[in-house]
């Protein structure tokens, strides 16, 4: 047998059936159909022609939705989780955040210090965050404080004052160091808390 195989198709039979086969051959007037289990012959004149077998592609199934994006946590929201976490109130972390970025992730200060509790570079890798994502900065700088605090036994002005310039200047002046930019630091927080106080009272 000779002639030209087609894969898939359909035989239209004198008959008027048509019969899915594999492939078919023809020579000297026969045609064999083949399928998986053999093949049938008989005279081409009882074969009308064939149709290629149409491809229908698989329904895909439904695309999962992909899961909604969360929003990102905002600036009050990630102080209150760090101050949580780390045993401080809510209302000490959100106005050392008041007072050191005004709430604004992308703050960089003249000095460099970056993020939301003014990070310096330095400090940030000692801590082994990266000050410019807003989850870490807060953290860390919370993490930091708390650290302060332990540090100088619980004395909050104390621990503001290193936070603000550093161990070593408190360390050096035994208590706030005579520094205008951290008294005023000191006492913006400190009003800053009082005026809470009152609120709730």
């Amino acid at each position: 047998m000779t002639g030209v195989a087609f894969a898939g198709e359909y035989a239209a039979l004198a008959s008027g059936s048509m019969l899915r086969v594999d492939r078919h051959e023809t020579s000297a007037g026969k045609v064999r159909l083949y399928n998986a289990d053999g093949y049938i012959e008989m005279d081409a004149a009882a074969v009308l022609g064939f149709e290629p077998e149409e491809y229908v592609p698989p329904v895909p199934a439904p695309a999962t939705p992909a899961p909604a994006a969360q929003p990102a946590p905002s600036p009050g929201q990630l102080a209150d989780a760090a101050a949580d976490k780390y045993g401080l109130p809510r209302r000490l972390v959100r106005s050392v955040i008041s007072t050191e970025s005004d709430f604004q992730p992308q703050a960089v200060s003249p000095k460099g210090a970056i993020g939301l509790m003014q990070l310096m570079p330095s400090t940030a890798e000692a801590l082994g965050v990266d000050p410019r994502d807003p989850a870490q900065n807060v953290d860390a700088g919370t993490r930091y404080l708390r650290d302060l605090l332990e540090k100088y036994d619980g004395g909050l002005w104390h621990a503001l004052a290193a936070f603000n310039a550093g161990p070593g200047a408190v360390d050096k002046y035994q208590g706030v160091p005579p520094y205008r930019e951290t008294i005023n630091y000191i006492g913006k927080i400190d009003r800053d808390l009082k005026k809470t106080d009152d609120a709730k009272q």
